[in-house]
Parts: structure tokens; sequence; C-alpha cells
């Protein structure tokens, strides 16, 4: 069982997470640094995994990987696009909401978003990694209030389902486009599961988030990565400490 991870920031939801022998790219829709093409040049089973269709999430050009990768896990909305079905179908696995693939040393669940497609439960090498997609509370101070109910209410539905997910580390919008209510989704997702470290997504163009006095209950604090600029990269313990 590997003891650390190394995770790089790519753009927006994408990120690589590198193990013992393995890698996992997720949401790769743009990765200014090249950081996928040299984790492929290092070796090990490369497993792709999109969340939803939305541009900002999915870019066709991942299928120029296709000879260095074990699997594409796609968000089945991504079948419905032309480009979605040009991928190889011997290394595609296509899952909905609450679904569920495994093999070749990885185990993946599949659960719902508030927005488009998929959030994910990565299991391999003794790890668990919860990508969340466009999993989040979304109140936008643009919207009646009657919308923001029903998106509260439809995320607190979707939490139901998450109470008690226990994973080494999560992926989470800290989106900047809601302002001060940023933090309502990662504080509820962080206050209802037993998650041991956080790294922040959908904050490009806006000043770095970190976590408010009051964002943690007192004694279940844990460590918190915002990363704002592509190619930032850190080293996560199991134990759930980040590291430069």
């Amino acid at each position: 069982m590997g003891q650390t991870v190394t995770i790089t920031y790519l753009l927006n939801s994408g990120y690589l997470v590198e193990g013992d022998g393995w890698t996992l790219v997720f949401d790769d829709y743009q990765d200014p640094p090249g950081a996928v093409e040299q984790a492929l040049a290092r070796g090990g089973r490369c497993f792709f995994f999109v969340s939803h269709a939305h541009f900002d999430h999915f870019s066709p050009e991942i299928r120029r990987f296709a000879d260095r990768t074990e699997r594409y896990i796609l968000s089945d909305d991504i079948k419905g696009l032309a480009e979605g079905r040009r991928f190889p179908a011997d290394k595609t696995v296509w899952l909905g909401k609450y679904d569920g693939w495994e093999g070749e040393g990885i185990k993946v669940t599949s659960f719902d978003s508030t927005d488009q497609g998929t959030s994910f439960l990565v299991e391999i090498g003794g790890w668990r990694i919860f990508h969340a997609g466009d999993f989040n509370w979304w109140h936008w101070y643009d919207e009646s209030d009657e919308d923001n109910k029903l998106a509260k209410n439809g995320f607190m539905k979707q939490m139901k389902k998450l109470d008690g997910l226990d994973a080494d580390l999560a992926f989470f919008p800290a989106d900047g486009r809601l302002w001060d209510a940023r933090s309502l989704g990662p504080k509820e997702f962080c206050r209802r599961t037993a998650v041991k470290a956080l790294a922040t997504m959908h904050s490009v163009g806006y000043p770095r988030w970190q976590p408010e006095p009051d964002f943690f209950a007192p004694g279940r604090e844990i460590p918190v990565w915002a990363p704002d600029t592509p190619g930032e990269r850190r080293t996560l313990t199991q134990g759930g400490e980040f590291t430069s």
C-alpha cells in the first residue's frame, strides 16, 4: 500500500493523482503545464475520469493518450456527444448515476450531481479518492430565493447518499463565482463526511480560497489545499497531511 500520493492541479476541476504504479486524471480539459504527458512518461497504469460533458471538464483531446491508458471512465452524458462516441470502445467505461465498475485493481462508484453528470469515488492501491465534478450547493446571488431554495434542497438530498463517506482525499468546488456563498457546499460536505483532506476546485480567476475560522467544527479540522495556478503540486500522506 502506498503511503503517499502526488497531486498536481491542472485547471478548474482538473487534477492528476500519482500513486505507487498508478495515475488518475480527473476532468482534464486543459493542462497548461503538460503534467499529464509527464506523468504518462513515468509509466504505470493510467485511468482518465470525466465527470460530465461541460466544456470546462471534458476535452476530446484526451483521446490522444489512448495507447497509454488503461481505461477512460466517463459520465454517460458524454455519450450523447459526437466526440464522446469516438473514444475506443474497448477502453471506455460509461457510468450513470449510482453506478459502478471494478477491474484492473480499481473500483469506481458514481454518485449524482447537482448539475450535470456524476461524481466519483475511486478506490485504488489502498486509497479512497472522491471527485465531486459539479456536485455542489449552488447558491447564485442573481437567482431568485425560490431557485436557491430548490438548489439547496437538491444538494441536501444528494448529501444523504454521501453521509459518513470515508475518503483519504476529496476534490470539491469552492467556486469563486458564488462569492461569499462559495463555502456553503464544501462546509456541509466536510461536516457530514469523514474525508481526511480537501482540495478545492472551480477557482479560476478568483482569489485563492481558504476556509473561514468557523468552517470546521471544533476537533474536526482537516488539511485544505486551494490551488490557483496550473502545475501546483502537493504530496499527501495517507494520514491526511499536504506537503510541498
